[in-house]
């Protein structure tokens, strides 16, 4: 039974205070009727006894307090779902803005799912390729993981996250792979990037895309990562489909969080961010990974794993998003300020960068034997070329030894050839390891310490006698 209300106390930015009103959720859905006929839709934010908070997505400009009705229509926000989701653009709410058919929908989704039981996921420990170096050569994407990228205002991110999502897979695996890509917070230009890559590359026929514009109503950029997250829960657990959100940008997102909550007159946490910035955060980033099924042993097909991408204010690691972000996921992936300045892309850090996954989905089977391997030596030997610069820079080139030298030349060798590549350019993983191996011929043989001498006579000669002919 629809109720309906003309008992609005108060209006405040997007938020609306109804008194006297009876039998309200939390979350549930609301329609509100202009006195010009015009219908805006909004949700239960707060219930104080007969007193009710509503936000509207589309704003409160033209709401007249006395005759304004307010309808509660007994149901929260739904996304409406079917295998024809798959190729089509959404706008935060779940609406299709791509001038294609309606979704007729297969059933109607709640967009505020719930975190996945940690009881009930079964451990990552399958490699995902990216087809970019310093992502799958050294810090690993697996299956089920949450691995964000930390990034700055400025910095490649965007182009950067259309690339993965072109290029992902499951190496190895015959269920079919989708994309959910959520934008948030965007500008118009980014939205037909993002849109225009992934129609002329073909990549279009396996993304689901919601957009939610940086001009579009702060509600639905809430509700943007949730519809997001629901379209990959029915791809994953009901259609079997290895999935991989991208949410891009984060910040927005907790921007719009915090605006929310000054409405509301909360008491701030840090920064201005809501208290709950922690726990809100968590009910998104924990709605990855994957599923046991009801019999013992038995694992569902579908999965999902997530790359959120946010941008670090002033590129401070220690700024609340990217503190509690890192605290929830399994990694990060840091953009680089100064590799940027040096031209290339993608600015992957790989010093600072970690996946904690990383050594569950590599190995022989996976990926290749000699991989972990090869990549704690380009780890150890990047940082000792960062270690000579800083030495160079004190005592001068002179001062330098041989082996100093050859570590120096193997960093800049390592950020042109290995992290540098083309936006388009799709590395398998043979090929990252490939040119990892190659680039150890830049230093001393001595200098190996952390591969197996089995794998260094395996793989190192034939890069030499390559390199010879």
């Amino acid at each position: 039974m629809v109720t309906e209300y003309t008992t609005i106390r108060e209006i405040a930015g997007p938020l609306i205070l109804l008194d006297r009103v009876d039998h309200a959720t939390f979350e549930e859905l609301v329609e509100v009727e202009l006195p010009g006929g015009e219908l805006r839709r909004g949700k239960v934010l707060e219930i104080d006894r007969d007193r009710v908070l509503i936000q509207l997505f589309e704003g409160t400009r033209g709401v007249d307090v006395a005759k304004t009705k307010v309808r509660f229509l007994g149901r929260g926000l739904e996304l409406a779902v079917s295998p024809d989701i798959l190729g089509r653009i959404f706008n935060g709410l779940g609406l299709p803005i791509d001038d294609g058919p309606r979704i007729i929908p297969e059933k109607r989704l709640d967009i505020n799912g719930n975190p996945i039981n940690p009881y009930a996921r079964i451990y990552p420990k399958e490699f995902i390729q990216t087809g970019v170096s310093a992502i799958d050569g050294l810090n690993t994407l697996v299956r089920g993981q949450k691995l964000p990228i930390f990034s700055g205002f400025g910095l490649p991110h965007s182009e950067l996250a259309a690339q993965i999502a072109r290029q992902a897979t499951v190496l190895g695996k015959g269920e079919a792979f989708a994309i959910v890509f959520a934008a948030m917070g965007i500008t118009f230009e980014e939205a037909n990037y993002f849109i225009r890559d992934f129609q002329e590359t073909g990549a279009m026929e396996r993304v689901v895309l919601f957009i939610n514009l940086a001009n579009d109503p702060t509600i639905e950029r809430i509700a943007t990562p949730r519809s997001a997250l629901t379209a990959a829960e029915y791809l994953a657990f009901e259609r079997g489909m290895h999935v991989l959100v991208i949410m891009t940008d984060m910040t927005n997102y907790c921007e719009a969080l915090r605006e929310v909550s000054v409405a509301r007159k909360e008491i701030p946490g840090r920064r201005g961010y809501p208290g709950y910035l922690y726990t809100d955060l968590a009910t998104i980033y924990e709605r990855a990974g994957l599923l046991k099924g009801k019999k013992p042993g038995e694992v569902l097909e579908g999965s999902i794993t997530q790359i959120p991408v946010l941008s670090m204010p002033d590129d401070d690691k220690t700024h609340p998003i990217p503190d509690l972000t890192g605290y929830i996921t399994e990694g990060q992936i840091i953009l680089d300020r100064s590799l940027h300045r040096k031209g290339i892309y993608p600015p992957i850090n790989v010093l600072p960068s970690l996946s904690r996954l990383r050594d569950k989905g590599i190995g022989a089977g996976r990926t290749r034997e000699d991989h972990a391997q090869i990549a704690n030596q380009l780890f150890a030997s990047y940082a000792r070329s960062k270690e000579v610069e800083e030495l160079a820079v004190v005592l001068g080139e002179a001062a330098l030894t041989d082996t100093d030298k050859a570590f120096k030349a193997f960093g800049e060798a390592f950020e042109r050839n290995f992290v540098q590549q083309n936006v388009h350019e799709n590395r398998p993983i043979e090929q990252t390891l490939g040119l990892g191996w190659d680039l150890l011929t830049k230093i001393p043989r001595t200098e190996i310490k952390r591969i197996k001498d089995e794998f260094v006579e395996r793989y190192l000669p034939k890069v030499e006698a390559e390199s010879a002919k």
